[in-house]
């Protein structure tokens, strides 16, 4: 009897996490810092999962890891209501509606007669302006705020538009957080201890292991195998699971990357890029889903999901180890001060993406950048939706465009 409660209860909470974050896939509007309020809402102070501790302990893992941060909280109390199968149920639920809508709107791009010339496009393409320059805005007051954050944030635009490769990218990423270590080692606040993750269903050692193999494995068995063997299959998987691997801070942050993995390839066009990017500020859910836009125009459907799965596959493995080992590395002041250093580049990497090319290519006279200048007041002032920033964005450049 007791076997058979314990499943119809493990069977009840993973029919919340599929209706709980079924909703919020369609729901959740404005961006990662909107959806971990959006989370805390629902589970913390509605649902009652977890305590305001382990919630904001759960967070910090994200923060610390690269990936998208709102999609490993996601991930995370899926985990902690339902196991293995939450984790995955959290996952597709609150990624799927704007993946769809993402795929649907690459499959348009890809076989209609829609060019980047046209006027509700270009309108797209000054919407990204905005919506970049308020990104790069925020994540700078909150992440390079001091003398030396701001320098690593100036220099790391500087270095990635003066040699354009995704290897700059890693190398900036990888220099920033040495100096973390040398410059800022000891001057972060403190952390206090690790209770908060004692409320959390526990990951064992040998699955935060494995998980840890599985990563490392597929980033380099994807890149050897993309150098070596080539083909467009693992060089698409190569490129979306590095992408996912490597993106500290999420958000907007992916735009460089991928911007210089698919458009500097060939496999999507300038304009493709940047009205896909625009648009997915109109859809609810994770803005990595911009990758299910990518592969849907480059790949149709079975590249939607070839990208989807691989830009999301990094975040599931890290997530799941860093609910075992972060009780140690939270307390590790060499890890807090490269992370700081990395998260100050990261900014930087989103500063040269809003100079090359997503303002020489937005603003190309008087009315795009009129359009511009009002989408940045309507986020920035009027706080409006993104979605209805996009979709002023596409009306304004069809009629005046």
């Amino acid at each position: 009897m007791w076997a058979v409660n314990r499943e119809q209860a493990s069977g009840r909470n993973l029919g919340e996490v599929i209706r709980s974050f079924g909703l919020l896939g369609v729901t959740a509007f404005g961006g990662p810092t909107a959806h971990l309020g959006y989370f805390r809402e629902e589970f913390v102070t509605r649902r009652n999962w977890l305590s305001e501790r382990s919630y904001a302990d759960i967070v910090a893992i994200a923060q610390f890891l690269p990936g998208p941060a709102s999609s490993q909280v996601g991930m995370a109390l899926g985990y902690h209501r339902a196991g293995w199968a939450g984790m995955f149920a959290a996952w597709v639920m609150f990624t799927l509606p704007s993946a769809a809508i993402l795929t649907a709107f690459g499959l348009i791009m890809s076989t209609s007669a829609v060019d980047g010339g046209q006027g509700w496009i270009r309108g797209l393409l000054a919407a990204a302006v905005a919506v970049v320059l308020h990104a790069v805005a925020g994540m700078a007051r909150g992440m390079a705020n001091t003398r030396i954050t701001a320098t690593v944030a100036v220099i790391a635009g500087l270095v990635v538009l003066a040699v354009p490769s995704p290897l700059t990218h890693v190398a900036v990423i990888l220099a920033a957080s040495a100096a973390g270590v040398l410059l800022l080692r000891g001057k972060g606040p403190g952390d206090g201890d690790g209770g908060g993750l004692d409320q959390i269903r526990p990951v064992s050692s040998r699955a935060a292991v494995v998980s840890l193999v599985l990563f490392f494995t597929l980033l380099a068995g994807l890149w050897l195998g993309a150098a070596t063997l080539g083909g467009g299959l693992l060089d698409r998987a190569s490129a979306y699971f590095q992408t996912g691997a490597l993106v500290f801070g999420g958000g907007h942050v992916v735009l460089p990357l991928l911007e210089q993995q698919t458009v500097v390839t060939g496999w999507v066009t300038q304009s493709q890029f940047l009205a896909g990017y625009s648009a997915a500020q109109a859809v609810p859910g994770p803005l990595f889903t911009f990758a299910s836009f990518l592969g849907g125009v480059d790949g149709g459907v079975g590249g939607a999901v070839l990208a989807t799965v691989a830009i999301f596959a990094p975040s599931a493995l890290l997530m799941t180890a860093g609910l075992h080992f972060w009780g140690r590395w939270r307390r590790s002041p060499v890890l807090r001060a490269a992370f700081t250093a990395v998260n100050a580049a990261v900014v930087g990497l989103l500063g040269a993406a809003l100079w090359d090319p997503v303002l020489t290519h937005g603003v190309t006279g008087t009315a795009t950048l009129a359009i511009a200048a009002l989408c940045w007041l309507g986020l920035a002032k009027w706080q409006l939706p993104p979605w209805s920033i996009a979709l002023f964005a596409a009306l304004a450049g069809w009629i005046l465009l």
